[in-house]
């Protein structure tokens, strides 16, 4: 019996070594700023000369930073609140066909497809003409109509995968609908919720552009905070902040991944 020798995967082995190297230039810069973040010269430098933690524990006792990260704190957690609320109300209203439902949709998905520059400007009339500029008021409500496309999108992803029989059982039951979307249709999309709600918080505590221009002295957001430091230094401390921000993101995807799971949240 003639037993011929199995074949090199080459195809298999080529795949590998592409998705490495991909990986490999997508995690480049995040690996420089980690180490840079450990240099203790008053510049930014590739490769470090010597290492300490200098930069790390200057980074926790600046005020400006630690100021402007309670401010994005506070906005973020209001935005994303207020968006899952409307959201949520909003996902479950297109759900039902009606006239005119797409173009609702449009409507809420809208800024998405419009730059942030743009939105800025925008919001910065808006919210002049309110009395609302470097207010969290004003701050909130801007980010509140960036984030709130994502929740409908997500929580409109979790509600395609609900059995609509499991509502009809429980009106048919006699059920009130208020009862059926707290005991059924709330647990059943409960992960695209949490999912929503999370890049909600993500989003508004990263946005950058948006608040750059309905922020003053009072309501400075982190992003903002950066950028007007780097505008007259470049030190490891901001490679510092950069490396403890990715840390605190992967610190919640790991959760949301292990309380959910990202397949089933989105």
């Amino acid at each position: 019996m003639c037993i011929r020798d199995r074949p090199w995967p080459i195809g298999r082995w080529l795949h590998g070594l592409a998705i490495a190297l991909l990986y490999l230039f997508l995690l480049a810069p995040i690996v420089v700023v980690l180490v840079v973040s450990f240099d203790n010269r008053p510049y930014l430098s590739f490769p470090p000369q010597s290492w300490s933690l200098d930069s790390y524990r200057q980074v926790l006792q600046n005020q400006s930073f630690l100021k402007a990260f309670h401010v994005s704190l506070v906005v973020g957690a209001i935005a994303a609140l207020l968006s899952l609320a409307a959201g949520v109300g909003v996902a479950l209203a297109l759900r039902r066909p009606a006239r005119g439902r797409d173009a609702v949709q449009a409507l809420f998905m809208s800024p998405l497809l419009v730059p942030n520059i743009v939105l800025g400007v925008a919001l910065l009339l808006v919210l002049s003409s309110l009395g609302l500029l470097d207010s969290y008021l004003g701050l909130v409500l801007a980010h509140v109509g960036i984030t709130l496309p994502y929740v409908v999108r997500t929580v409109s992803l979790s509600l395609k995968s609900v059995d609509a029989r499991c509502e009809e059982a429980a009106l048919t039951l006699g059920a009130p609908p208020r009862v059926v979307f707290w005991r059924v249709t709330l647990p059943l999309i409960r992960p695209g919720v949490i999912a929503g709600g999370v890049i909600a918080f993500l989003i508004s505590f990263d946005e950058a552009v948006i608040s750059l221009f309905v922020t003053g002295t009072r309501t400075s957001t982190l992003p903002v905070e950066v950028y007007r430091y780097i505008e007259y230094r470049t030190d490891p401390q901001v490679a510092a902040l950069s490396a403890l921000l990715i840390a605190v993101s992967v610190v919640v995807v790991l959760l949301v991944e292990r309380l959910l799971g990202l397949r089933r949240a989105l």
